[in-house]
């Protein structure tokens, strides 16, 4: 027999336990204190709810740990709220609960106490989503608390809280709280199940303003009920039990013993709320029980409306059952579903032969949640977690791999097979590898593409691969000491060409098969080719120093009006990197001549960049959905290659008032020049009327919507290194120097770690610091150019450092 004290030993052992795994304590909660750094059971005087947390330590491997000012946490505060758990990196960040039964449903709560913790005094505003599902956004102020709430079905043995930064301010958290609902609780018909959440509107406990906030242990499921009163309300309470066979929505004794009603039949009781949008759809609950002791000759008898509609008519609560219309119900509750409305009124209203006024409980409004969102397949999670866990991978990997589509792991492309999305191309380049490859990768077996070269990976390359039925593409290169030998059925599909293998010794195809060429032989062909490389290193050099009167410039038309592509080369267009950035009037008009591929090569252009069909774009871009920019060119997509890699493909618009002279100018200039501050041409587009330009993707966007979004602003640090970055991609990038003439904050774009890149060479032209000048038309934004060029049409050295200042 254990005395009492072993007992509570072995009490607090077990909850020890259950928060060291992550798992549920003995009542059904996990309770998290975000921004403690001690992985362990830490009590932080939470006394209205008598519940000990967890650091969160345990439940999320990203974000930084803070405490709020000393000015905004006055002496009484919980500790609860003395600390946050910020995330100053990635754009999702996600808690996870583990554990869990699928199918069970689970209120989760959070609670956002901003504090002003950053010393910005500036809160910030961001989404949550509970798993693949958008919840709420946060939206508070610096003194403000919030405390969002859901009621979700689990589909997995895990639920996921993850903070999105929405552009407007760096996310936080306070603190989290998970508990378990009983399965007869907001029943699936027709409220919680897989396809639908329940979002916490409001939750009022009426006749008890003495209390203000009723919530566990009065509430086992640790709902918060806020007493809610009007001036003209009368309220009335007992100690006396009141039956209440209400397992749907379980309320506690305490907030259906006392009650509120208004002072006449001729007064409606009313209780209101709005929406953003008309479509949403409320559930609402009223609890509804008797507690007066009423006279024989009294009674009690009212009509529920919400807006124009009748929901419930002679309504006449008991003690133990509640009649509607003459008949009893089983339940001292009622639930309705209005929608249609941004603002609603709900209404008790006495009908004609009651002798006392409306009567109520308690309410519970929520809204209705899409939770159709489907989550990446439960094996390739599984797989991808533990190749995440393995080689610790920080390309900042939280929440689910493939939904929501914006917020796809980089470096995963992913497809939907049978409204399942799958992992189909997996790019872990030169992402720090280290050791073998391990057999998580053959249980991704939708894949199409693994690249993992630049790594440090070795060993062999093990039979599990073959389980990757669909994988055409495979790159190991850049991996000194892994095999390059293929299992068997990787082999079998590499000899019959459905595989591309990339190894260290190069890439192995199925022309790769043909007899192996004598050493003496590369070795001639070698020097042959290194010869003919040098000429034609020099021809280059010598045709950039002839004179302009032999090769054709811009300066030749510039006040013609004539096309130099029409008037010159016709169908036979001769690219020069000096001729064709300044242009005349018909550019356009020739269009077709030089875009059709033929075998002998005319209309082709001589860029070193990969070239997409129509096709292509179309496949990479998800046929265009997600547009992520417009430009003076044309809209911008996001997509991505075969590879993984993440690319923005920039389509020219038929309506943009920049035609094809901005297009070559900007695909010959970055083809030719590169720089670590210029954004990277990868491929262009001539296809039919389809013209494109595909860049590396710039995560931050532009720095002008870095600049005038809501959020967190750049520091005076941050923005000296964008300026320095941006200066040394004008200045040093290319000899002779290019001058961009349109240099403003939209053509500055920005990477995750906010690395400045020039964009957008349409408009630039080349400068030879041999000349004094150059005349040209004087193009680019309004209030961007230098003066002295505006007023001369003069283009100097001195006009290039200030054209292109920034």
């Amino acid at each position: 027999m254990l005395d009492g004290c072993s007992c509570l030993v072995l009490l607090v052992l077990s909850i020890g336990i259950a928060g060291v795994n992550g798992q549920l304590d003995f009542l059904g909660f996990i309770n998290i204190d975000c921004g403690l750094p001690i992985p362990s059971i830490v009590d932080n005087g939470d006394t209205s709810g008598n519940f000990q947390f967890l650091s969160d330590e345990q439940f999320i491997d990203t974000g930084i740990n803070k405490q709020i000012s000393s000015l905004h946490s006055p002496e009484g505060m919980s500790n609860l709220y003395l600390t946050v758990r910020s995330f100053p990196n990635g754009t999702r960040n996600c808690y996870t609960f583990r554990s869990l039964t699928v199918g069970n449903k689970y209120l989760v709560k959070g609670a956002f106490f901003y504090g002003n913790y950053d010393n910005l005094n500036l809160a910030p505003i961001f989404d949550i989503y509970l798993g693949v599902n958008y919840w709420v956004t946060v939206n508070s102020i610096v003194d403000t608390f919030y405390f969002p709430e859901i009621i979700a079905t689990a589909t997995a043995d895990y639920l996921q809280v993850c903070l999105i930064n929405t552009g407007k301010g760096t996310p936080y958290i306070s603190w989290l709280q998970l508990k378990e609902l009983e399965t007869s609780m907001y029943p699936n018909n027709p409220t919680v199940d897989s396809s639908q959440s329940l979002v916490h509107v409001l939750r009022f406990n009426l006749g008890a303003s003495y209390r203000p906030l009723v919530r566990y242990p009065d509430d086992h499921h640790d709902r918060w009920w806020w007493s809610q009163t009007a001036h003209t309300w009368l309220e009335v309470s007992t100690n006396s039990s009141v039956g209440n066979p209400d397992p749907e929505y379980d309320p506690p004794s305490f907030i259906i013993q006392t009650a509120a009603f208004t002072s006449s039949t001729k007064e409606a009781l009313q209780i209101r709320w709005t929406s953003n949008d008309p479509s949403t759809k409320f559930l609402v609950v009223l609890h509804i029980v008797e507690i007066e002791d009423i006279s024989k000759i009294d009674f009690r008898e009212f009509d529920i409306n919400c807006n124009r509609d009748t929901w419930f008519e002679s309504v006449n609560p008991g003690r133990h059952f509640t009649q509607i219309n003459g008949k009893n119900v089983t339940a001292n509750w009622v639930a309705f579903q209005p929608t249609g409305y941004t603002s609603y009124l709900m209404s008790l209203e006495a009908t004609a032969r009651s002798t006392l006024p409306p009567l109520l409980n308690s309410i519970e409004v929520y809204k209705f949640a899409n939770a159709t969102g489907v989550p990446t397949d439960v094996g390739d999670v599984t797989a991808i977690n533990a190749i995440k866990e393995n080689y610790k991978v920080t390309k900042g990997w939280s929440g689910d791999p493939c939904i929501p589509i914006d917020y796809a792991w980089t470096g995963l492309r992913c497809t939907i097979y049978s409204n399942v999305p799958r992992i189909t191309h997996l790019n872990l380049s030169s992402a720090g590898l280290t050791g073998e490859l391990i057999s998580f990768f053959g249980n991704l077996t939708a894949l199409v593409s693994l690249d993992v070269s630049g790594n440090d990976l070795s060993g062999a390359l093990g039979t599990y691969l073959d389980q990757l039925v669909a994988l055409k593409y495979l790159d190991v290169t850049g991996n000194e000491n892994i095999s390059s030998t293929l299992p068997p059925g990787l082999q079998k599909r590499q000899q019959d060409g459905t595989l591309t293998f990339k190894s260290k010794i190069g890439e192995f195809t199925q022309q790769s098969k043909k007899k192996k060429v004598p050493v003496v032989l590369i070795a001639v062909v070698g020097a042959v080719v290194l010869l003919l490389l040098a000429v034609a290193i020099i021809l280059v050099f010598c045709l950039r120093k002839r004179p302009d009167n032999q090769i054709y410039t811009p300066r030749a038309n510039e006040n013609t009006g004539s096309s130099p592509l029409t008037n010159n080369y016709g169908g036979n267009y001769a690219y020069s990197p000096a001729a064709n950035i300044s242009h005349g009037n018909n550019a356009g008009q020739n269009y077709a001549n030089i875009s059709k591929p033929s075998g002998s090569g005319k209309g082709m252009l001589n860029f070193d960049n990969r070239q997409f069909t129509y096709n292509d774009l179309k496949q990479i871009t998800n046929s265009f959905q997600n547009n992520i920019g417009t430009g003076g060119f044309g809209s911008v997509y996001l997509g991505v290659l075969e590879n993984g890699t993440q690319v923005a493909v920039k389509m020219h618009s038929h309506s943009s008032s920049q035609g094809v002279k901005e297009f070559l100018a900007e695909a010959q200039n970055l083809t030719r020049v590169h720089h670590k501050n210029l954004v990277s041409l990868l491929g262009y587009s001539m296809d039919g009327d389809c013209m494109a330009l595909v860049y590396e993707y710039m995560q931050e966007g532009t720095l002008q919507d870095k600049l005038r979004v809501n959020g967190r602003p750049l520091s005076w640090k941050e923005r000296l290194r964008v300026a320095c970055e941006s200066a040394q991609g004008l200045h040093k990038a290319c000899n002779p120097p290019l001058i961009h003439r349109d240099v403003k904050t939209d053509n500055i774009l920005l990477n995750t770690n906010l690395k400045a890149k020039i964009a957008d060479f349409g408009l630039s032209r080349a400068f030879n610091n041999a000349s004094s000048h150059v005349s040209t038309a004087v193009v680019g934004t309004p209030g961007y150019l230098d003066p002295e060029y505006y007023q001369s049409y003069q283009l100097s050295e001195k006009n290039w450092l200030h054209t292109s200042n920034v």
